[in-house]
């Protein structure tokens, strides 16, 4: 096949009908993964792919080598106490996933540890390499210790289709018992005595909708709980006091909790309030009380407290502010730490137990002296980060900025010193002097200000070639993070920004309805909008858009939208077939997603909105820019088809170009599982990117 030949995808003309409305979808046999016309087909794009990326193989190599330069290969995360261990994971240099260990508990402050050297009477409890073995892919979806520190519950994937077999390791002997499950979700839990792990199972839909419990040493697990409604979905977890067993439905606009005392892992679970549609709220145990988060007649969240014996009473302790979006409550046995967002950054508020006989004067006391903990840098993001204590003086935190690596403090409540444990290393020369943040603030089609964070180096000319990424869904919020492999761009001279869009969740929970069901549009208007701000404004030249999964919807829309304003796109794993997709409820996760995007299938309104800005459908003839789409065939939340029939599309309407599709064959959604792998295929994006940028 010649370099400039792409392939050709065959049309079969599939007909549907909806509403009166007849589409026909000549790409519509892609979605036959067995079928072997299809496997030569995305082989054939990947070939094709092979060969117009070749000239890039120079670059490619630089990259990921900047990358692992960067990059301390043998570290280690800081250990965080849990009874009567530290728990500890290092990396090694050469190897592609962590190992997970813990040592014996010898006072209240972390331990030293060095990278690459062991510790007295340090323990491996799970070695990623080992499992993995020589498997193209690995992943672990649960890694849960009992109370006691003596039995791991631990669930391993090898295809990347997000199904996961659940086995048992005793950590005083090393043995893994004969006890295995198949096919089980994320997450899980123990019982207080270690002798239950409760976990869920998937519907053909991909929807958690069953709580199973499993004894150990029993072959027949018990049906706990099972969701009918195909909106909800299922979880479980245990309170940090390890006092009570909390099995949450919800769907994407509504959640139900149920409570049971962990002692009784056989017990029955009851419901702290029943559900009511558009009411979402979660409980946290305090010791003799509860915290209740909700959004009852409280759109960004309100805190309240209830009784043990009477979870369903809920009294308001933290008011709802207009201005700041409560997301989350981390309950401790002498404080709380509230998670909060304002004006598109995150923040933790303190709420100090002052003694007091009655939990009512503590809570309101509590409240009266809140505060707030102050950082200094104009873009971060800062959010509680391994807590697992329920009795402790100190809180740890994770904060970083779009300049300022990961790091780990202890905030000592004492005192209110802020202590740095760890930061991660950049090696190569990195100076975070050499770069600077900014905010800056686009006007929307409707005036409405979309915040832009933007990083650059400091002695980078203006305009400068601009990466722009987005998301933009699901109240999700892309905060201001620093990237190592975004360093290969910036000391290219790049301009890195982030449009905090519509549909997100940066500035409350009116940006998110503002980017929704039948105002979805302002997502990619946002997105345009922040584009032309930054040509406008003298920031940026040449733009490559790029977004991944619903960000790759954000893709395709805002290159239907306006092609003319972007040098490239790069979308991943991408949401671009949305209306077919939300058409079909036998797919996974659409009927949970009708309450995000609406329901094409039974509402006119909503198809015809749909169709008037999904990507696949709005494909016409006007030149695009070059498009790299990026997707993996074991994904199960945004098909490989969808990426697939979009580019065959482009290829067969539009002008303009090239239009390139990667299939990773063997990975699901997040793509490859290894590090290694997953720093190469960040440095193809890359140097796709560079080329874009600087051509």
């Amino acid at each position: 096949m010649s370099s400039n030949t792409p392939p050709v995808a065959k049309k079969i003309p599939a007909k549907r009908t909806h509403h009166g409305d007849t589409v026909i979808d000549e790409y519509a046999w892609l979605s036959n993964k067995e079928d072997p016309d299809t496997t030569a087909y995305l082989e054939a794009e990947n070939e094709f792919l092979k060969q117009q990326t070749a000239h890039l193989s120079d670059l490619q190599e630089e990259v990921f080598q900047e990358i692992k330069g960067r990059t301390q290969e043998t570290d280690l995360s800081v250990a965080s106490r849990k009874g009567a261990w530290w728990y500890f994971s290092r990396t090694e240099e050469g190897k592609q996933y962590s190992v997970s260990c813990r040592v014996p508990a010898e006072g209240d402050a972390p331990p030293e540890i060095t990278p690459g050297e062991r510790l007295d009477r340090e323990q491996v409890i799970l070695d990623g390499n080992e499992l993995a073995g020589d498997s193209p892919f690995f992943s672990i979806g649960t890694s849960a210790v009992t109370p006691d520190g003596t039995m791991l519950a631990f669930a391993t994937d090898y295809k990347g289709d997000e199904r996961f077999t659940l086995r048992f390791k005793n950590l005083e002997t090393g043995e893994v018992l004969p006890d295995e499950i198949t096919d089980i979700f994320y997450g899980g839990c123990w019982s207080a005595d270690g002798s239950t792990f409760f976990y869920t199972r998937v519907d053909d839909a991909w929807r958690p909708f069953q709580v199973y419990r499993h004894t150990l040493g029993t072959e027949e697990d018990v049906l706990v709980y099972e969701e009918t409604d195909e909106r909800y979905w299922v979880g479980i977890g245990l309170t940090r006091s390890e006092k009570y067993l909390v099995l949450g439905a919800g769907s994407k606009i509504t959640s139900e909790v149920r409570l049971l005392d962990a002692t009784d892992p056989t017990g029955e679970f009851k419901v702290v309030r029943p559900r009511k549609t558009g009411v979402e709220y979660g409980v946290e145990h305090a010791g003799d009380f509860f915290y209740v988060l909700h959004n009852e007649n409280a759109e960004n969240f309100e805190l309240a407290t209830a009784p043990l014996d009477d979870p369903a009473t809920w009294t308001p302790l933290t008011a709802h502010r207009d201005d700041t979006r409560l997301l989350e409550i981390d309950a401790f046995s002498d404080h709380a730490v509230v998670h909060f967002r304002r004006d598109g950054l995150t923040g933790l508020r303190i709420l100090p137990y002052p003694e007091a006989s009655d939990w009512r004067e503590r809570m309101e006391a509590a409240e009266r002296n809140a505060y707030e903990i102050d950082f200094p840098e104009p873009l971060y993001d800062v959010g509680p980060a391994g807590n697992p204590e329920f009795t402790t003086t100190r809180l740890r935190l994770a904060y970083t900025s779009m300049i300022t690596p990961p790091s780990v403090y202890d905030y000592e409540l004492d005192t209110h010193e802020l202590i740095l444990l760890k930061r991660r290393p950049v090696l190569g020369g990195f100076d975070p002097a050499d770069y600077e943040q900014f905010r800056e603030w686009a006007t929307a089609e409707d005036g409405t200000r979309i915040p832009v964070s933007i990083v650059k180096r400091k002695d980078a000319a203006k305009p400068a070639p601009t990466v722009l990424y987005g998301y933009g869904s699901y109240e999700s919020s892309i905060d201001p993070a620093f990237s190592v492999p975004r360093l290969s761009l910036l000391d290219r001279g790049f301009v890195f920004a982030v449009a905090h869009v519509r549909g997100g969740g940066e500035m409350g929970r009116r940006w998110y309805e503002e980017g929704k069901l039948t105002r979805k549009r302002n997502t990619f208007t946002d997105f345009v909008a922040a584009a032309r701000h930054l040509k406008a404004t003298g920031w940026s030249e040449r733009i490559i858009a790029r977004g991944a999964s619903a960000g790759g919807l954000l893709m395709g829309a805002v290159t239907n939208l306006a092609p003319e304003e972007f040098a490239g796109v790069v979308a991943e794993v991408p949401f671009v077939d949305a209306l077919n997709t939300i058409l079909d409820p036998s797919l996974p996760l659409t009927v949970i997603e009708w309450d995000e995007w609406g329901d094409p299938l039974h509402d006119p309104d909503v198809y015809a909105y749909m169709k008037s800005y999904t990507p696949y459908e709005n494909v016409d003839g006007r030149a695009y820019p070059p498009i790299l789409a990026i997707t993996s065939l074991n994904d199960t939340r945004v098909m490989y088809h969808e990426p697939a029939k979009w580019i065959a599309r482009l290829r067969a309407t539009a002008s303009g170009g090239p239009f390139l599709l990667k299939t990773e064959m063997g990975a699901g959604h997040g793509g490859r599982s290894g590090r290694y792998d997953a720093w190469r295929e960040e440095a193809f994006a890359l140097s796709w990117i560079i080329e874009r940028g600087t051509s």
